[in-house]
């Protein structure tokens, strides 16, 4: 094993200018794929491990910061980090800057799949690759109820209250989530005393921007986009794929921007490009409305992590150990992984449509949870060559 020396601690960390501690992050979300988890691990092994430009104990507090607070949690703790080293404008630019990556290639693909997604070998393409994202989301739920629910009686109870409700209404319910992490805060952490507490016009000259998958799109439903997406980021807790459920009630449920095929595409878009799962708010966005409906959409849901970075992230300290506070978002959590329970029972059953995607699934999931060597994306793409060969043709 290699040896790293010791752990940094403040004293010999080792001083770093902001351009390069930016220019790591443009680079990680440039080529760091396997979700969060592992972007996180990545963060550690290279800027505390390797170049020692953070301290252990700063590395760890900003993770613990980012689990407990709503938002994807590899982008909230490259803000957190950033905010460490610069302030404001440290968390700014490094969110920028990890983020931007994915969201270009996610714009690509989008177009791709706007303008030639008709094509019978790219719906071949997609028709594999959603079935290999059923199996990853369900081979994530299974993980995530490991490390998140364990043993304990009440987070099993409110993640099979969540599953069985995402299930049977095909749709997340945000309230449920407050209530849920309500419930296990009274129980686990009861507190001790009772505390305090426009119409938008559509432009022609714009139209070229607004196209998305079913033409131009109002600026009305841009406002609508965003606000839904700006709602969707203050409730992804823990693991990215926690927004999948949400956004299945909305973008097919709700306001049918989408098809249940089209929605699975764009999950699956988010897991082939490196970065952040939550970037399919990107891809959704172009879809629905083009250029403009991409920025509004990524805006939206990174919005949520952002401004609780600079909010909250000075105060830290004085809710980090609060008891409350840690139940509150371990019901949350449980709540959240109940939720991708359900939504991949959902999927699953629009998804997996004949013996091939069956299969495709069942293989995708057992390579997965026999291996840890093989990266997801490669999984994707191998899932999507068989799809082309099996069923170019199809639809």
């Amino acid at each position: 094993m290699r040896e790293t020396g010791p752990e940094p601690s403040e004293s010999n960390v080792v001083p770093v200018s902001l351009s390069r501690f930016l220019a790591y992050f443009l680079r990680l979300g440039t080529t760091g794929f396997g979700g969060p988890i592992a972007l996180a691990g990545h963060m550690q092994r290279d800027l505390v491990e390797g170049r020692r430009w953070v301290s252990k104990q700063d590395y760890v507090e900003g993770l613990a910061f980012s689990q407990l607070s709503p938002g994807p949690l590899a982008a909230q703790l490259a803000m957190y980090l950033g905010w460490l080293q610069a302030g404001a404008l440290g968390a700014t630019l490094t969110g920028v800057l990890f983020i931007l990556p994915s969201f270009l290639m996610v714009l690509g693909l989008a177009a791709i799949y706007v303008h030639f997604g008709s094509l019978p070998w790219i719906q071949g393409v997609f028709y594999g690759i959603g079935a290999a994202v059923i199996a990853i989301i369900a081979r994530s739920a299974a993980k995530l109820v490991r490390g998140t629910v364990g043993k304990d009686w009440l987070l099993w109870a409110i993640f099979a209250a969540l599953a069985i409700t995402t299930a049977w209404t095909e749709s997340e319910i945000a309230w449920l989530f407050v209530l849920c992490g309500a419930i296990a805060m009274f129980v686990k952490a009861p507190p001790r005393m009772p505390t305090s507490a426009t119409s938008l016009t559509f432009f022609g000259g714009l139209a070229p921007l607004l196209t998305g998958i079913h033409g131009v799109a109002s600026l009305a439903t841009v406002g609508v986009l965003f606000l839904f997406f700006l709602k969707a980021g203050a409730f992804v807790f823990g693991s990215g794929l926690a927004i999948v459920p949400f956004l299945y009630g909305g973008v097919v449920g709700k306001f049918h921007w989408l098809t249940e095929r089209q929605f699975v595409d764009a999950v699956a878009v988010a897991m082939i490009t490196p970065g952040p799962v939550v970037i399919t708010a990107a891809f959704i966005g172009y879809l629905v409305a083009g250029l403009v409906g991409a920025v509004a959409a990524a805006l939206a849901v990174f919005a949520p992590p952002y401004f609780l970075v600079l909010l909250a992230a000075p105060y830290y300290q004085r809710f980090a150990k609060n008891s409350q506070v840690k139940a509150f978002v371990q019901g949350v959590t449980a709540a959240a992984v109940g939720a991708i329970a359900g939504a991949a029972y959902i999927l699953a059953r629009r998804s997996l449509i004949d013996g091939a995607t069956v299969l495709i699934a069942i293989l995708t999931f057992v390579l997965l949870t026999a291996t840890k060597k093989i990266p997801e994306p490669f999984v994707i793409l191998a899932a999507g060559v068989a799809g082309m060969v099996l069923h170019g043709d199809l639809r």
